[in-house]
């Protein structure tokens, strides 16, 4: 039995039939999976992020369903940011996106260079994520 591509949770797939023998009915049932997320024919995947690669811009390798891709991530690229790989989703007719939403990852502090590097930052950057806010 061959399952069409790009046939989605919930659809019915029939099976056989014909004069005097009864179809069976299969409903589909799409499995969750650690790393995608299935939105229609869309697929999302998190994209962990260090700081400075999401301030300066990256390559980064970003795996897809038909295999790992190179995206380049554009500089200034914020935390829940989202950007689109076409054609990279579930296979159909069209074909869905992958959808690749950054997450920012903070290194910890757990050493004196590391919190040296964070109280530079502090002093140097003069910047507050808070401005603005209410």
């Amino acid at each position: 039995m061959q399952i069409p591509a790009g046939i989605g949770d919930g659809q019915a797939l029939r099976i056989g039939g014909g004069p005097g023998h009864p179809a069976l009915i299969f409903r589909i049932k799409v499995l969750a999976h650690p790393l995608y997320l299935l939105n229609g024919k869309d697929v999302q995947i998190e994209l962990p992020l260090a700081p400075w690669e999401a301030a300066l811009g990256a390559k980064v390798a970003v795996p897809t369903l038909g295999g790992t891709v190179e995206l380049t991530i554009p500089p200034g690229a914020q935390s829940g940011q989202k950007l689109r790989l076409r054609g990279r989703g579930m296979p159909a007719s069209p074909s869905g996106d992958q959808i690749v939403i950054i997450k920012l990852v903070t290194p910890a502090a757990d050493s004196a260079a590391a919190r040296e590097a964070y109280e530079r930052m502090k002093r140097e950057l003069r910047f507050d994520p808070r401005a603005g806010w209410p």
